[in-house]
């Protein structure tokens, strides 16, 4: 991880650029109650609504302490252009990301069952979102992909990440990522499930990694984006008996971690710093 491409705007005496390390944890608790609450309420606007309006409620607290700190959208939150170059690195990221963490996955079910009902439940909540269309593929996406994507990093990348990188930029990236996969602990009969905490908090630290490389938001929230389109648009064709459980397979979530690995470190290394121009010559 580069930390002089992220700290390329020093901390300025008159704006913020980042807000208190100890808040961190604070946001992404209170965003994450009010995620949870606020889903079950905008429940009955429909499951594409319900999915957009909890994620806005989880960065909403966030959003707020932007305001309140004076923290700089363009150095602190890091919301700044990127060039068409680095956008279409930033997606190769998501989709080398995506088979990481699918590896990853793999290897853990090799080892660890899921909880009874888990895949069903995760497979019954893509087939809610199944477009019957153009458009209605277009809303599945943006409920499912793109909302959650540009929210969470907003949160996590945005300001959680920069409140905690005085830590130094390793710290920094490993305590955000952890702190992601808090937010991915799922409800299976009537408790907690922490299946998938492992590859949220892997999908967290590349992440992180784009975040501190670049010193901007918005490769990490089209690479995220990225992420959850392959996810929502392979999940039909991945679907098991039904009602049986899927053989692991360990050999294939080796092969696919380690291309996801070498992938996302071959174009970690193509993602320049999206505001340094090229010098001429040579």
């Amino acid at each position: 991880m580069r930390r002089a491409a992220y700290n390329a705007s020093p901390v300025s005496s008159r704006t913020r650029t980042a807000l208190p390390a100890p808040l961190a944890p604070v946001l992404v608790l209170t965003g994450w109650i009010l995620m949870v609450l606020g889903g079950l309420v905008a429940a009955r606007l429909g499951l594409r609504a319900m999915l957009v309006v909890s994620e806005l409620l989880l960065v909403l607290p966030a959003l707020a302490a932007f305001l309140v700190f004076g923290v700089s959208l363009r150095d602190g939150v890091g919301l700044r252009p990127i060039t068409s170059r680095v956008f279409l690195v930033s997606m190769a990221l998501g989709a080398t990301l995506w088979a990481l963490s699918l590896g990853l996955f793999e290897l853990q079910y090799a080892v660890w069952k899921p909880p009874p009902g888990y895949l069903e439940a995760f497979r019954r909540l893509h087939d809610l979102l199944r477009p019957t269309g153009p458009l209605d593929a277009l809303v599945s996406v943006v409920a499912i992909a793109i909302a959650p994507a540009a929210c969470e990093e907003v949160l996590f990348r945005g300001a959680v990440l920069p409140a905690l990188v005085r830590l130094g930029a390793p710290a920094a990236a490993v305590l955000s990522s952890l702190l992601f996969g808090v937010i991915h602990l799922d409800s299976a009969g009537g408790s907690l499930s922490l299946y998938r905490v492992p590859f949220a908090v892997a999908v967290g630290l590349g992440l992180a990694a784009i975040r501190l490389r670049t010193g901007v938001l918005a490769p990490a929230i089209v690479a995220h984006a990225t992420l959850n389109t392959i996810t929502f648009t392979a999940v039909p064709f991945a679907a098991a008996s039904e009602g049986a459980l899927p053989d692991p397979r360990p050999l294939l979530g080796g092969t696919l971690l380690l291309a996801g690995l070498l992938g996302s470190a071959l174009f970690y290394m193509l993602l320049r710093d999206p505001l340094t121009p090229r010098r001429a010559g040579p």
